[in-house]
């Protein structure tokens, strides 16, 4: 190879560096922020990768994804999120709850920052109201406060005997409060007793069955923590002959006996729609809330705690499993 042929290989190497450079530059970056594992999120990831593939946009493609993950040590949500703002990403999805979404807004006030959240997003102070967020941030929200009473309604209602209310909760969720509340009021005004259950860690979950849930006629179950061990939970509310409702049907498709709320890849779905913003301001994209709600049944699980399952339940239930 000659001098001229060397110089037009490297001249030509130069210029491809600066258009892979180029093209880099111009891809999207989204930071994913969750306070779980990418093993206990593998199904709402899934959910929110189809919603962005919805708008045309797939990871590797014509996007790039940074993870970060707090394997559950949720005190580390403040540093992660401030190293997505060091890496400079376009936009920020905080998913998983309250505790991600008040993370990233405080590490920015410039990033566009979509969230999944079940607690109310304005009293958070996450956004000035539902319809118009008014700052960087827009996502959804399952109002649990309500939910979390129609839970202890249903299972007063499958269990007429249940006198104690056991509440499952991971106490290192920011807004639990409340839910806490939400769920006293709910047996007040049934006469009942609550008996609140913590379980922060996945490793504490077959301890608290053990230890407390002995003392509860009937268990609502309900967090983003506990989804992903939700064969785990089925498994030792059959042993300990617990009926428990929980916040989806998958729960119930893997043994469990009732369970009423939103679908679980719902949220993440819409979220990885709204992660592509297209030019449009999060403080112009309404939050989006869920408006459909199923109850299902199984019965199978309810012949073997021996209960009866009341037709007016039956006759509510969106779906029932035999």
């Amino acid at each position: 190879m000659n001098r001229r042929e060397l110089m037009i290989l490297l001249l030509g190497n130069a210029m491809a560096a600066r258009a892979l450079r180029a093209q880099q530059k111009a891809m999207p970056v989204i930071g994913y922020l969750n306070g779980t594992s990418p093993a206990a999120n593998a199904e709402s990831l899934a959910a929110f990768r189809k919603g962005l593939s919805e708008t045309g946009r797939v990871e590797g493609q014509n996007l790039a994804m940074e993870y970060r993950w707090a394997e559950f040590h949720y005190e580390r949500l403040p540093a992660l999120a401030a190293d997505l703002v060091d890496r400079k990403v376009d936009v920020i999805a905080a998913c998983g709850g309250a505790g991600e979404a008040l993370a990233a807004k405080g590490a920015t006030s410039m990033i566009p920052i979509v969230f999944t959240v079940g607690a109310d997003p304005v009293e958070t102070g996450l956004v000035a109201s539902l319809d118009r967020p008014g700052g960087n941030l827009t996502g959804v929200a399952i109002l649990n406060v309500e939910l979390v009473q129609k839970r202890v309604e249903l299972i007063s209602e499958l269990v007429p005997q249940a006198r104690v209310i056991g509440y499952l909760i991971n106490p290192n969720n920011s807004a639990i409060e409340p839910n806490i509340a939400s769920a006293r009021e709910a047996v007040r005004v049934r006469g009942l007793q609550l008996e609140i259950l913590k379980a922060g860690a996945e490793g504490e979950i077959d301890a608290v069955f053990a230890s407390l849930v002995q003392h509860v006629d009937a268990l609502v179950v309900g967090d983003p923590l506990f989804n992903s061990r939700r064969e785990q939970i089925v498994a030792l509310a059959a042993r300990y002959r617990v009926p428990a409702i929980y916040n989806g049907r998958e729960y119930v498709a893997a043994g469990g006996l009732i369970s009423y709320g939103a679908n679980f890849a719902a949220p993440y779905h819409q979220i990885g729609i709204y992660a592509v913003l297209n030019g449009a301001k999060p403080a112009d994209l309404p939050v989006h809330q869920p408006t459909t709600f199923e109850l299902v049944v199984n019965l199978t699980t309810a012949k073997a705690l021996g209960l009866t399952v009341p037709p007016s339940v039956l006759a509510r239930a969106d779906e029932v499993i035999e």
